[in-house]
């Protein structure tokens, strides 16, 4: 694939940050969107953009990606109404951040659900109309939390290294079948969105001072540059596109320094993580 022109672009969680943000770049190369959400304030704002800025059709749902049923019924609706699909944009994520004794079950399930099965969903569903398409593409977003660890980040991490395996054995599968489907796992550092100010935390951890670390020391990326090298990577056939200086920076890292990073990171948690509650 080498253009988004007059190609079915679908995207999860488009109503904020990344999500909208590859709408709009999607929408300014003359791409037809299918736009979900379970923000509908959110989404109907993303479709207003989109609109604004040239998008030629736009199709917008509230979906739960962690739904299979919902999934399902929502991948077969938007290839009937466009006749095709070639694009699929795994984005929807949140976040659960503190230590793993404390978390309870409930949301880790949540995570989980969302983050990786949200990912099963819309790859399991949208395949047959990528095949189908002859000119396919899968976009799922992982982290760069899903390269390195980071103590407080365990659910997260699980599930963005999930996505990471996921996405690269469905790439080799592709390949061996010669189905003409590419797929690129997107790991990006801190982009400036707010999935930390949504994110649960446990007991002990302080949902606005995690947020305020998030938002003022690590996002340094716009959403919109974000998308630009997300797409960009996925029209050049990369596998994996590494977003910010930051998740460069650190993956070589741990790449240099191999499992020991772990006991750097462990070191330097005090001045690394947020303050607890008192």
């Amino acid at each position: 694939m080498k253009t988004l022109n007059d190609k079915v672009v679908v995207i999860t969680g488009a109503g904020s940050g990344i999500g909208r943000a590859l709408a709009l770049n999607a929408a300014g190369k003359g791409a037809l969107l299918a736009l979900s959400d379970v923000d509908e304030s959110g989404l109907a704002e993303t479709v207003d953009l989109v609109k604004n800025a040239g998008a030629r059709e736009v199709r917008s749902d509230r979906v739960d990606v962690a739904d299979r049923a919902a999934m399902t019924a929502y991948a077969a609706s938007v290839a009937d109404q466009f006749g095709r699909v070639n694009v699929v944009v795994n984005n929807a994520g949140v976040a659960l951040a503190g230590n793993f004794e404390e978390m309870d079950y409930a949301d880790m399930e949540w995570i989980v659900g969302i983050n990786f099965w949200g990912v099963i969903h819309g790859t399991k569903e949208f395949l047959p109309h990528l095949i189908a398409s002859g000119d396919g593409h899968i976009v799922n977003l992982s982290s760069l939390f899903g390269l390195l660890s980071i103590p407080g980040q365990s659910a997260y991490n699980a599930t963005k290294y999930a996505v990471r395996g996921f996405s690269e054995a469905v790439r080799e599968e592709l390949l061996i079948a010669g189905h003409p489907v590419g797929v690129t796992v997107v790991h990006p550092g801190g982009i400036k969105t707010a999935i930390a100010r949504n994110a649960r935390v446990t007991s002990s951890e302080d949902q606005a001072e995690t947020a305020k670390v998030f938002d003022k020391k690590l996002a340094r990326m716009t959403p919109d540059k974000a998308a630009a090298i997300i797409v960009d990577g996925m029209l050049a056939g990369k596998p994996r596109v590494l977003v910010g200086i930051d998740a460069h920076l650190l993956h070589n890292w741990a790449k240099f320094t191999g499992a020991r990073y772990q006991d750097i990171v462990a070191k330097l948690a005090g001045r690394m993580l947020p303050k607890k509650r008192a």
